[in-house]
């Protein structure tokens, strides 16, 4: 040590592996320490001061616990540049310029339109996709929203862009078909404006999953689709003006052999089901919901071993049987409702551990409904309505606990009640309409309060509505009609604020009703109390605000005025007051209720006089149905809008000439004028209803002959 500042280095050799070092020629390698040389003036540290009198082994074990550090220093700079370098190997590609370049094209072929997607989530995915240079997430295409693309390459492997706003044409010039590594496509709820599928989706080989449904594909499915023939998802539903018809369905089976899911609902086949479905061995979902499906529904599908979900329903040309089942069945849904599958339930079908959803609802069963159906424990969903069912109700129906919905309504089981009721706890919607059933209401219904939906009409219920009806807080629809009820509506039924559908009419009820209630039910938009003995009461505040109905059936309620309330009705779709006791002119603020919702108005079998003003064509202009008869008009024939198709003003004082605007009424398909006092020649231009018109009835008129 002699001069201050002077580097000097001591110089150790180490066995250790020479871990790192790039030059090193043995498994020897040194380590250079730099040590500033001091002064021996300025030596601080007395521990230095002693090791020049200490013995050897001393000084030469210190070193050794030195060299121990300095070798446990160079190992962790070692594991750590080791670590860097790998962790630097495992970070993910960029995309490709060209496939980044390519969605950039894509997004700009099409608008943004907040009624392209129907999806209350939809949001514009596309919208945040930016060009390098541009602001926003950069140029990576592979961190953009709904791109995924494979982490060894930098592909682009899946586009996820549903519900995305997304509305324009689309053609095979499209950049989104140079993405040549997709495996997943999902355009499903967008709008691409009646646009045919591309031919050129028959580039994209590679693909696996394609979602094209709910988006505006109108026109043929093209061959190329048929070239896909990896692909293991295919969803084309919800496009009604699609066709699948050259090629065929069965040209698709036969050639997709690997599908998994195959959705077509909507789109239009026309064909029979090809036996060749049997044979994808995958196939776990199979829609075909409204096709114009015909034929004989191929039994051996159902026997398909992964077969989950199976739709064919609203196919009314489409026949078929039900199997018998194997107990391995892993079947989960099934709905047939609306086709013309015949025979009986088999008792098998207790062998469906895992169905919980079956549907049958207007089709052809025959027979008795299976015991064996209660023996479903996953059951949630059953509609067997509008069948040929017979016999009695299974109490086995009552193990059914984890039921949501049960419609058993309109077949012909024998006289019952239902005592099997009551364990079903869980129901949203209990429909039993038209099913023989008598006694009273069972209180054992008090139990289910999740309802929503509760439907007894057209039975032979007796007894009083029962106030514990108001314990089913969550009902929005009550249907009682055409039953032997009677006695007074229980004032709590109008505590029940989620009500939106009521109908208690065609029963024997009686008391009256004040109007007042009405304006507690502000959810309520059809309400039905005609053909009892009700007296409804008028109800003349300003202050009270009555719900917006869509129908209105007040007939034989004893009315002796239009209700006030009915002037600021401006969504009406439906409106009955016929046969009350209402008097005198029909009051000119009706011209101006619902004009342009209004599809059929009976005023009939009431005491009218006239019109307080009289238009010279009603101004509904969606009016469907008129009826005016058996009343005491006077004046001039009152001429319905043309959309129009039945009129009648039966039994009235109505006179003068039918006016030349009557035959504007090109959709009439039943006039009635007869029992008036109109006179003249009947309009030549009348002639022309023989082409729409079945029902003519002028009679007991003053019409100048010849006819």
């Amino acid at each position: 040590m002699e001069m201050e500042g002077q580097r000097h280095t001591l110089k150790f050799m180490s066995r250790l592996p020479a871990l790192g070092c790039s030059r090193c020629t043995s498994s020897h390698y040194y380590i250079r320490i730099p040590i500033l040389a001091l002064k021996p003036s300025s030596i601080q540290f007395p521990f230095l001061l002693s090791i020049e009198n200490m013995g050897s082994t001393l000084f030469l074990f210190l070193f050794m616990r030195l060299l121990l550090l300095l070798s446990s220093f160079v190992l962790m700079v070692a594991n750590s540049n080791s670590n860097s370098s790998s962790s630097s190997s495992m970070q993910h590609p960029l995309c490709h310029d060209s496939e980044s370049s390519a969605l950039i094209q894509f997004k700009q072929s099409f608008l943004i339109d907040e009624h392209a997607s129907s999806d209350p989530s939809a949001y514009p995915k596309v919208a945040m996709w930016k060009s390098q240079g541009e602001e926003g997430e950069g140029s990576d295409c592979c961190s953009w929203d709904g791109v995924e693309c494979d982490k060894e390459t930098g592909n682009v492997i899946s586009l996820h862009l549903a519900s995305s706003c997304l509305y324009g044409s689309i053609n095979s010039s499209n950049s989104l078909f140079n993405l040549a590594h997709l495996r997943r496509l999902d355009l499903s709820d967008n709008d691409f404006n009646y646009s045919e599928i591309p031919f050129a989706v028959g580039r994209l080989s590679r693909l696996r999953s394609l979602n094209l449904s709910i988006s505006g594909f109108s026109g043929q499915i093209p061959m190329e689709l048929l070239t896909l023939s990896k692909l293991v998802f295919l969803d084309l539903g919800g496009n009604p003006s699609l066709k699948l018809q050259k090629p065929s369905l069965r040209n698709l089976v036969q050639n997709l052999t690997y599908l998994k899911a195959l959705h077509l609902s909507l789109v239009d086949i026309s064909s029979t089901i090809p036996h060749e479905l049997a044979n994808l061995s995958s196939l776990t979902s199979l829609l075909l919901r409204e096709c114009e499906l015909q034929g004989e529904f191929p039994m051996n599908i159902f026997q398909l071993p992964s077969l989950r979900y199976l739709s064919v329903r609203y196919n009314p040309y489409l026949t078929g049987y039900l199997p018998e089942f194997e107990e391995a069945s892993p079947l989960k849904m099934l709905f047939l409702e609306g086709t013309s599958f015949s025979g009986e339930l088999p008792t098998s079908i207790g062998r469906l551990d895992s169905l919980t959803e079956l549907n049958v609802h207007s089709c052809n069963f025959t027979g008795l409904v299976p015991a064996s159906l209660g023996h479903l424990p996953q059951l949630s969903y059953l509609d067997l309505s509008n069948n040929s069912f017979s016999g009695r109700i299974s109490s086995s129906l009552s193990n059914l606990t984890q039921l949501t919905y049960l419609s058993l309504s309109f077949n012909y089981f024998d006289v019952g009640n239902l005592a099997w009721l009551g364990q079903q706890t869980k129901l949203t919607a209990l429909n039993l309409g038209n099913m023989n059933l008598s006694g009273e209401i069972p209180s054992s219904l008090a139990n289910m309060s999740q309802l929503s939906v509760l439907g007894l009409e057209e039975n032979q219920l007796s007894g009083q509505i029962p106030s514990w009806l108001m314990n089913l807080t969550q009902l929005t629809e009550l249907y009682l009609e055409e039953n032997k009820l009677e006695g007074s509506i229980p004032s709590s039924l109008f505590e029940l604020i989620n009500l939106q559908y009521l109908y208690l009419h065609s029963n024997y009820l009686s008391g009256t009703v004040g109007f007042h209630l009405l304006s507690k039910l502000k959810n309520l938009t059809h309400i039905q109390l005609s053909n009892n003995r009700l007296s409804l009461l008028s109800y003349n505040s300003t202050n009270a605000t009555f719900p917006k109905f869509k129908l209105i059936g007040f007939d034989g309620c004893n009315l002796t005025e239009f209700p006030v309330f009915l002037r600021n009705q401006d969504e009406l779709e439906m409106l009955s007051l016929a046969s009350n006791n209402i008097h005198g002119p029909i009051p000119r603020w009706m011209w101006n209720i619902s004009r342009e919702t209004l599809l059929s108005l009976d005023l009939s079998s009431n005491f009218f006089t006239g019109f307080d003003q009289h238009p010279v064509v009603l101004p509904w202009s969606r009016l469907l149905s008129l009826s005016l008869e058996f009343n005491m008009l006077q004046g001039p024939l009152p001429i319905p809008p043309p959309s129009t198709f039945q009129y009648s003003v039966i039994r009235n004082k109505l006179s003068g000439k039918i006016p030349p605007l009557l035959c504007n009424m090109t959709s009439l398909i039943v006039l009635y004028l007869s029992s008036n006092n109109l006179s003249g020649k009947i309009p030549q231009c009348m002639a022309n209803f023989s082409k729409s018109l079945l029902v003519l009835d002028l009679g007991k008129n003053n019409f100048e002959a010849p006819f």
